[in-house]
């Protein structure tokens, strides 16, 4: 059995339950006949039979009084006893003989009384009474008497001879009964000792076979969970549950090899992340360094080209003036172009941490710093149910003001109308800005937000390209998304998404781990998809792209 699966065991052991609780049942079924047999035998057969002797015995009795009185006396009166034991007996005779049918024994005691009786009858009973009949008294007197007593004692002693039989076997059948209760009450007991311990035996088995085994493994696995891998867990009770122990170290020895692989691959992360750090740090440094040494020479072409003009502009023909200007303006746009570069490389690395945002603040003082703006083109920024989202107020700020910066920028005969919304998403927020500016062309979605990539000329509009590609590192920054709404018929809308919680890592997140730094948990949230595109709220009239 020690090779056996466990629903083999079980099997044999149920198999083994089934067979005794059958020889038990029919152990008990067979008392419960035999005792049914005994009762019916005792009170059906034997009782009545004892009680039907005794009376036909009794009306034997009457019936020679009878005779004896009517052949002494004469008198008719005296057949009486005799006539009525006479129909007695007949009754008795045919019950009797149906009762004991079954009974070889008492039937032939019972035919031995009935030949003794019919003897009687004919030998002394009946030739008396008619000869008293006939002749009287005295003709009665000539039978001899001895024939009479010699047939009647005949009668009582196959009477005695049947009653001494039924008694025999009615104590027989109450021995039989006897027997049978005691057979009954043993195989009950019989049958309630096995199922106790066949219970127990089925408990004992559930417990070496299945539980405990079950138990010991969870112990090894509940061990290895809390961290010790080392920890083997060997195979216990019968083959299946030994079989999945073997499963289960084979998983933990597999856990332990890509444990391994994991902590190698880890290292490697940590030092190219150590690595890509310092070269961070060297390209911030080189960035700072090489705008101030960028611009300082370029603030010198500028300022020298500026002097030329002013101290020898009357020298200089049309021609001489124009190559100053194109220096002049090469200069700022260069300046322009560092301080934009510098602007787009620093986004999240002054961020200590987020903060709540209240939205409408941000685009108040947008607005503030584009007043001349809106002033110079007759402009309006409107905006309505903002929230307040965490993130970096100066990134925020800087977001919306290059969205309504492009909006006034590019915006068309009629003077540029912004509007700004949101509408809240289970997780997030989708906000919108939405002008009657010129427009985007549906094919130019994705490379506005290219950096240095425009789509007018630089003497149609200014600009180095750079602004919506800040936007968008902004908005990513933050764990959002931005796109521009491909449905509008006329104008430019940007939309973009804020979550409602904090779903990047910033650098106070980053906390000391061996000689490493991980980020500690602050509800990391996968970055969300660009919401199905809607319509923005209806302006006054067309306008501006971005």
């Amino acid at each position: 059995m020690r090779g056996w699966r466990l629903r083999r065991r079980l099997g044999a052991v149920y198999g083994a339950v089934a067979v005794i609780l059958l020889l038990s049942a029919g152990m008990i079924g067979w008392s419960m006949v035999r005792l049914d047999d005994a009762i019916h035998v005792r009170s059906d057969i034997l009782a009545p039979v004892q009680v039907g002797t005794v009376r036909l015995i009794s009306s034997l009795v009457d019936q020679e009084t009878g005779v004896r009185g009517y052949v002494l006396e004469g008198d008719a009166r005296y057949l009486d006893p005799y006539t009525q034991g006479r129909e007695t007996e007949n009754e008795l005779r045919a019950s009797l003989a149906a009762r004991v049918a079954s009974r070889p024994d008492l039937q032939r005691g019972l035919a031995t009384l009935e030949q003794r009786v019919n003897e009687w009858h004919s030998d002394y009973a009946d030739p008396a009474i008619a000869a008293v009949r006939t002749g009287g008294v005295d003709a009665a007197n000539r039978l001899d008497p001895t024939v009479g007593k010699v047939r009647f004692d005949a009668v009582r002693a196959a009477g005695t001879a049947l009653d001494d039989a039924v008694r025999a076997a009615a104590r027989q059948a109450r021995d039989n009964l006897s027997d049978a209760v005691r057979t009954l009450v043993i195989s009950l007991v019989v049958a309630a000792v096995a199922l106790v311990v066949l219970l127990t035996l089925i408990f004992r088995a559930l417990r070496l076979w299945v539980t405990r085994p079950l138990e010991t493994v969870g112990a090894d696995v509940r061990q290895v969970a809390a961290g010790s891998l080392g920890h083997a867990i060997g195979p216990t009770g019968p083959p299946d549950i030994a079989s999945l122990a073997r499963d289960v170290e084979l998983m933990r020895l597999q856990l332990i090899g890509e444990l391994e692989t994991a902590r190698e691959a880890r290292a490697s992360v940590e030092a190219q992340a150590e690595i890509l750090r310092r070269s961070n740090r060297d390209l911030e440094q080189f960035a700072y360094v090489a705008s101030h040494d960028l611009q300082e020479p370029l603030r010198k072409v500028a300022s020298f080209c500026q002097l030329l003009s002013r101290r020898y502009g009357d020298q200089f023909d049309e021609r001489g003036s124009q190559y100053i200007h194109f220096a002049v303006d090469g200069a700022k746009r260069m300046q322009q172009l560092i301080n934009d570069l510098l602007a787009f490389s620093r986004v999240g690395r002054s961020t200590e941490s987020f903060v709540d945002v209240d939205l409408t603040d941000v685009v108040e003082r947008a607005r503030a710093t584009l007043s001349i703006a809106l002033e110079g083109s007759g402009g309006e920024v409107t905006s309505t149910g903002l929230p307040t989202v965490p993130g970096d107020p100066v990134l925020l700020t800087q977001l919306f003001q290059n969205l309504i910066g492009n909006a006034l920028k590019f915006h068309g005969e009629q003077p540029p109308r912004v509007r700004i919304g949101a509408v809240e998403r289970p997780d997030e927020w989708e906000l919108f800005c939405a002008d009657n500016g010129i427009g985007i062309e549906p094919e130019y979605a994705e490379k506005i937000f290219v950096i240095f990539q425009r789509l007018h000329a630089r003497d149609a509009y200014e600009g180095t390209g750079i602004g919506l590609a800040l936007c968008r590192k902004i908005v990513e920054f933050h764990g959002g998304l931005i796109w521009l709404d491909n449905t509008v018929e006329s104008g430019t809308t940007f939309r973009w998404t804020l979550p409602k919680r904090r779903t990047v890592v910033l650098p106070t997140d980053l906390v000391p781990h061996g000689n490493s730094t991980e980020p500690s948990p602050p509800s990391l949230l996968p970055q969300p998809s660009p919401p199905a595109q809607s319509s923005p709220p209806a302006l006054p009239k067309p306008g501006g792209p971005s």
